[in-house]
Parts: C-alpha cells; sequence; structure tokens
C-alpha cells in the first residue's frame, strides 16, 4: 500500500492542498519499505488527486480536505484520512501499527476556495494547529 501524508516541515499539514510536499511511504506487512518526499504540484481542482494516482498511491493523509477533494480522491479510488495532525514520523508509525483513526477535518468548508500555496491566514477555528 502507498500512503500519500500532506507534508509541512516534518508535520502533518492541515491544509493538504496547499502543503509544500508529500510524503509517500509504501508499507508492507507492517513495514515501511519506501519513503520519498515530493513537491506539491500545486493547487488546483483535482490536480493533485490525480498526480498521487499517477505516484500509485492507494490513500492520502490530511489534516484538512474539502467534500469536493474528497470526492477527486474517491473518483481515483484513493482513500482519504482526515482530521490527522503531528509528526510524520508518528503518524508513519500509526499506519504501520494500524491505530491510525482520522476524525473531523481540521478545515472549515470553503476554506481553500480562492487560495493557492502562498495562502497566509488559517480559515480552520484553531489558529494554533496552523504551521506557516
Amino acid at each position: 500500500m502507498r500512503v500519500a501524508i500532506s507534508t509541512d516541515g516534518g508535520f502533518v499539514s492541515a491544509h493538504f492542498g496547499r502543503c509544500p510536499s508529500f510524503t509517500l511511504i509504501d508499507i508492507e506487512n507492517g513495514k515501511v519499505t519506501k519513503r520519498t518526499e515530493v513537491a506539491n504540484p500545486g493547487h488546483q481542482p483535482g490536480a493533485i488527486p490525480e498526480f498521487l494516482h499517477q505516484k500509485g498511491v492507494n490513500c492520502i493523509v490530511a489534516g484538512g480536505m474539502g467534500m469536493r477533494a474528497t470526492s477527486f480522491f474517491q473518483e481515483y479510488g484513493i482513500e482519504a484520512i482526515v482530521g490527522i495532525s503531528g509528526k510524520i514520523d508518528d503518524v508513519i508509525e500509526q499506519l504501520q501499527n494500524g491505530t491510525l483513526k482520522g476524525g473531523e477535518s481540521l478545515c472549515r468548508p470553503g476554506a481553500g476556495k480562492g487560495y493557492g500555496l502562498d495562502k497566509t491566514e488559517c480559515d480552520h477555528p484553531h489558529k494554533e494547529d496552523c504551521e506557516h
């Protein structure tokens, strides 16, 4: 299984579409067999799901994601796990152990509309969760 984790400075990015990069990991039999980091191709509707699909991703892990983005991932058969925060290494360990539990998206609907990678203000309710 190949998992993409929205990444910002060693932490899960609160906003999948505006993260600087994605950490891609391959997990087989509970062990990481490959780990790479790829740059975010840009926040255009449907671009990231297509990009990650081309990279062979089966699952995306992020802090927040809107319903439209979730539906794009579903079209490619990519599972979206949102509501995740913390260090990338801790999230990878949870993925290996099968203990990662998603929750509510960290962003409210419409928070990403009209913005790109350089957005500097968070729209989610807990501004202290913002990693810029």
